[in-house]
């Protein structure tokens, strides 16, 4: 059954990672659509880096920041950037494209959540995003069989499994109760009142963790980790990254894998790409 190949990555920058060995890893990859998230560069960048691809990308309003971009061998339908209120700043954090695969629309996403410092005005923007992203979510999924996708760094370990270190960071940005309540009403049973981690009420929303219904109750496979110590030699790392798909496109998935680099010294990013296969 043909399938098609949706990889997901922060770059960290697509110029460095350009130059430290992205190329050779895509040209292998065989994929279809690749998200990428801190761009941190122009059109001309992406163009340099992805000969042959073409993409659809939204630059952050502070130069050298953030960007998101989604790449694809088959050009977009259509793009869109709108997201969350209108004095809300979220450019660099937010794209969608529309495509056509056989004869059935999809949706997918590239997400740049912020990362946050507890308890600054750097939170209170994640706060907003996380808002907005919880509106947009409740949109893409509200008709039955609808088949949308929304990928990226979304800079939030949702539960303990998805952190090694994950008693150490429980007042910090990344898994903070309330971060994670939101993602147990993003993925909690669609339509039900779903109480979170944080105590939070709210309604479930139906979304599907791909990389942990395909890996089940497992710690990680991690998906970044600290350029400092020993920790990805230790895999001391977080998921953050994921494939998160409405039901009907989460029914699709064939393969689910983090592109976890054989060493150190081979790292492009310190992100992993999280690649998945679905059927269509």
């Amino acid at each position: 059954m043909p399938h098609l190949r949706i990889a997901t990555v922060n770059v960290n920058g697509i110029r460095a990672a350009a130059r430290n060995g992205m190329g050779a890893w895509l040209d292998a990859a065989d994929v279809d659509i690749l998200t990428l998230q801190e761009v941190r560069g122009q059109d001309e960048h992406l163009e340099a880096a992805l000969p042959g691809w073409t993409f659809v990308h939204d630059e952050a309003t502070a130069k050298g920041r953030a960007g998101v971009a989604i790449a694809s061998r088959v050009p977009a339908v259509a793009s869109r950037t709108d997201f969350g209120a209108i004095d809300f700043d979220s450019k660099g954090r937010w794209i969608e494209a529309d495509f056509v695969i056989g004869d059935r629309p999809l949706t997918v996403v590239s997400a740049y959540v912020h990362s946050g410092e507890a308890d600054t005005p750097k939170q209170e923007e994640k706060w907003k995003f996380l808002d907005a992203f919880e509106a947009r979510l409740a949109e893409l999924g509200q008709d039955d069989g609808a088949l949308a996708l929304v990928t990226g760094d979304l800079n939030v370990g949702h539960r303990e499994l998805d952190i090694k270190n994950w008693r150490g960071n429980r007042k910090k940005a990344g898994f903070l109760p309330r971060e994670r309540g939101y993602f147990d009403r993003f993925l909690g049973a669609a339509g039900q009142t779903v109480e979170g981690v944080d105590g939070s009420t709210g309604t479930g929303l139906g979304w599907v963790d791909v990389g942990r219904t395909f890996h089940g109750e497992v710690e990680g496979p991690y998906t970044w980790w600290s350029m400092r110590g020993q920790a990805f030699d230790n895999d001391s790392g977080w998921r953050i990254d994921y494939h998160l798909a409405t039901p009907a496109l989460a029914e699709r998935v064939t393969a689910y894998h983090v592109a976890r680099a054989a060493a150190y010294d081979q790292r492009w990013s310190d992100h992993a790409p999280v690649v998945v296969d679905y059927t269509y």
